[in-house]
């Protein structure tokens, strides 16, 4: 994809995949805004950053402010996510989860998507995650979130074909960002790596990609047990 004259929008984007990804695309020649709750270190020709938190009242306003500012937009990667281990005195800390992994994006939809369509086309990817695939009980807030923006996603990409407006789901394993918790993390990518994956999707548009590749197959396998031993 040649870079000229090309907007992003990348929400999530003060640390992890965003970040990574934000740096290659300006680096690339990408005229590039970034969107999330903390402030980002990030100073670079054609990139602006905006504090915006994605469950807040005013995120909306904020996102349509950057699209103006912009004149439109290209691609919107939603790279924002949180996820934290089940406790049963914090459950509000899974319903944040929800907000902000699948309501956070279904806000960004109802910013751009309509601003790719006017502008005659454009590139949605939300990163989800190979977790799914299944109910967890480690972290039941975060596995939901993620099974309902692939779903949604999903549903979107044949709804908007039409119009123009491209949707891919970037599933990974995990990612060497805070997000990753587990004790033990196999098939480890970097962000780098992570953000690189990305980028091969903004060049050839797929509907799904996941993560590692091996892993996917695992999760898909480990995913089919974890559901049944839920309904029991």
């Amino acid at each position: 994809m040649d870079a000229q004259g090309r907007r992003a929008i990348v929400v999530g984007n003060s640390d992890g995949v965003g970040l990574a990804l934000t740096r290659q695309l300006v680096a690339a020649g990408w005229t590039v805004a970034g969107l999330s709750r903390s402030a980002s270190a990030l100073a670079a020709p054609g990139y602006a950053h905006h504090v915006a938190d994605v469950t807040g009242d005013a995120y909306r306003r904020v996102l349509a402010g950057v699209v103006d500012r912009l004149g439109g937009v290209d691609v919107c990667v939603y790279a924002a996510g949180v996820g934290e281990l089940f406790d049963v005195g914090d459950l509000a800390a899974q319903t944040r989860a929800l907000e902000v992994n699948l309501i956070g994006a279904a806000r960004t939809v109802e910013v751009v998507v309509p601003a790719m369509v006017a502008g005659g086309g454009g590139h949605l990817v939300g990163l989800s995650s190979l977790a799914d695939v299944a109910p967890s009980t480690q972290a039941p807030g975060y596995a939901a979130s993620k099974a309902g923006l692939t779903s949604y996603l999903l549903g979107l990409r044949g709804a908007l074909r039409p119009h123009g407006v491209r949707v891919t789901v970037v599933r990974f394993g995990f990612v060497d960002t805070k997000m990753a918790q587990s004790p033990v993390k196999p098939m480890l990518l970097s962000a780098e790596r992570a953000a690189d994956v990305v980028r091969d999707c903004l060049r050839t548009g797929p509907a799904v990609v996941s993560r590692p590749r091996r892993m996917a197959v695992l999760a898909r396998a480990a995913g089919v047990a974890a559901t049944v031993a839920a309904r029991r």
